[in-house]
């Protein structure tokens, strides 16, 4: 963006600080315009026809401009990736445990990479992980959707879940349809 004496143009289309269309105008006739209102000629447009400058204070511009990219960056949302580690034979409690800290990182909008460690003979029953991830992925049915199957990589088999999948319908509080019907 060209301010003032960068702006190379010979006439320019303007708009004063109010909002105001001031018409085509010569590069010194605008200038002298902003001078006179103490004020900054900033080209807006400069791929448009003539080309349109603005008259306005520079610094409070930019101010504002870089504000709206702060309250931008603000609403993005950032996916994280949390993740839950467990053993074949792992014992109910603490797979209760895993499975609710699971749900807590989906529902505030996390993906969870569940990894299922093997190890010394246990890589002889992976179909023992399988079962577990299965029956992982059926207790986080209700609040997640299965991302990327099950993969042996090595010493562990990885899947990811991420947010969403079917929720339960919740009845509303108002009355049937059948006693609609009867009145």
């Amino acid at each position: 963006m060209r301010i003032n004496r960068e702006i190379r143009a010979p006439k320019l289309r303007v708009i004063s600080e109010t909002g105001e269309q001031l018409g085509i105008l010569t590069l010194r006739e605008a200038m002298e315009k902003a001078e006179l209102a103490s004020l900054d000629l900033v080209e807006i447009a400069p791929t448009a026809v003539p080309p349109v400058a603005k008259i306005i204070d520079y610094g409070k511009f930019r101010y504002h401009q870089a504000k709206k990219e702060k309250e931008g960056k603000k609403a993005q949302v950032q996916i994280k990736v949390k993740e839950v580690k467990l053993k074949p034979n792992i014992d109910t409690h603490d797979y209760q445990t895993k499975v609710k800290h699971a749900r807590e990182f989906l529902s505030k909008g996390n993906k969870v990479r569940l990894n299922i460690v093997f190890r010394g003979r246990e890589m002889l029953h992976i179909d023992l992980g399988v079962k577990v991830v299965k029956q992982f992925c059926d207790d986080l049915a209700d609040v997640s959707v299965i991302e990327s199957t099950p993969k042996l990589m090595g010493r562990t088999m990885t899947t990811i879940l991420a947010p969403g999948g079917k929720r339960p319908k919740i009845k509303t509080g108002g009355p049937d349809r059948d006693q609609n019907e009867d009145a």
